[in-house]
């Protein structure tokens, strides 16, 4: 198809190439950046970050390419001079700087001071305080009255103090700057209307504070599982463990792991009865769970209903605790010297000073080899 354009025939794709051509001329000013500002910039942020906080070029590099703009030197070094004022040292602001550089930019006055003296009320402060805005610089970015100051409340209603509520954040820093609040007041407002006691709720969340910020209906099946597959009452000193430890992993991982008791002979009732006793065993790995059971049943003969009635058994080192104490066992009975006649239960789970007391210390003169590598620790 063709039109006319001053006098002439033109196909319309010679015309669009017209156009194309006029605005690459008439706008390329708009929206090419300007390189002589672009490399303007960067070195005068480098040099204040070497010359005002001894970043190396590199480092500094890298930290003024997390910033877009920046006025004049000024307003950086209000920002310095109120961090030193407020207790940070050099290394302190360094490490806060190279993470959060935007914070050099953040009026002084109207932002930085009220935010960051509403953390130190808190509690958080010094190094714990560097490292909670180190781990999440996003908590300056928020705002004071209609974020930071609610979540910090709602924390505090629910772990009873400002000491518990600086736990938790040193914990999760993100908790102060989770964007999401009613998640988390909804998620608690869930697990006490479930019949879950306001002490195990502070309980759950110092353990796991990420868990008052997922989906609802994820802390549901939660709490479905933990009582009606698992056995474990909502009230029950040891609904937190419970909750905890089905949380920290996926539903498939943790039924594959229960599988591999079941191969070493466990019933559903011994799964059942080691998890209501100690849950955490449900978190080991498949391989050391394995390696557990291959020691306890397979060498020493023990039974499932024996271990699933005493779980902590199975939490204490092999390596470094239940072995070691198996030889020194082993080689009093191969010398056929007397010792004391304890179950395997409580031999591991004898405190150290007890056990080098009980079968050590009594026969340091017959073999000194058993006590002269313990000595250090039984010395006065």
């Amino acid at each position: 198809m063709l039109v006319r354009f001053k006098g002439k025939f033109h196909c319309f794709t010679d015309l669009f190439s017209l156009y194309n051509f006029k605005s690459q001329y008439l706008y390329s000013t708009t929206t090419t950046p300007d390189p002589t500002r672009t490399r303007t910039r960067a070195p005068f942020m480098v040099k204040y970050l070497v010359d005002s906080l001894g970043f190396s070029k590199d480092e500094a590099l890298l930290a003024s390419s997390k910033v877009t703009s920046w006025k004049s030197v000024k307003n950086p070094d209000l920002v310095l001079n109120f961090l030193k004022q407020t207790g940070f040292d050099n290394t302190q602001i360094k490490k806060l700087v190279s993470v959060a550089p935007k914070l050099l930019f953040l009026d002084v006055s109207k932002t930085l001071k009220p935010k960051f003296q509403c953390l130190m009320d808190l509690g958080l402060s010094g190094s714990d305080l560097v490292n909670v805005m180190v781990k999440d610089a996003t908590i300056v970015e928020r705002g004071l009255v209609t974020h930071l100051r609610p979540t910090i409340d709602c924390l505090r209603r629910t772990l009873g103090c400002d000491e518990n509520v600086v736990k938790a954040v040193k914990r999760a820093s993100w908790l102060l700057s989770f964007g999401a609040r009613h998640i988390m007041e909804t998620n608690l407002l869930l697990l006490k209307n479930s019949g879950v006691p306001d002490v195990r709720i502070k309980k759950l969340v110092l353990r796991n504070p990420r868990c008052i910020t997922q989906k609802n209906d994820w802390v549901k099946d939660l709490l479905h599982r933990v009582e009606k597959d698992f056995g474990i009452p909502l009230d029950s000193a040891m609904f937190p463990y419970g909750f905890h430890t089905l949380a920290s992993q996926k539903k498939s991982r943790c039924e594959k792991k229960i599988g591999v008791f079941k191969s070493y002979g466990w019933s559903d009732d011994d799964v059942l009865t080691m998890f209501r006793k100690l849950p955490y065993c449900i978190a080991f790995s498949e391989v050391k769970i394995k390696k557990i059971l291959n020691l306890y049943m397979k060498e020493l003969g023990l039974e499932p209903d024996y271990l699933a009635s005493h779980p902590s058994i199975l939490i204490y080192s092999l390596e470094k605790r239940v072995l070691p104490r198996m030889q020194v066992l082993k080689f009093l009975d191969e010398k056929k010297l007397e010792r004391r006649k304890l179950a395997l239960y409580s031999v591991v789970s004898l405190a150290e000073s007890k056990f080098i007391e009980y079968f050590v210390l009594p026969y340091k003169d017959q073999i000194p080899d058993l006590y002269e590598p313990l000595k250090k620790i039984v010395a006065p």
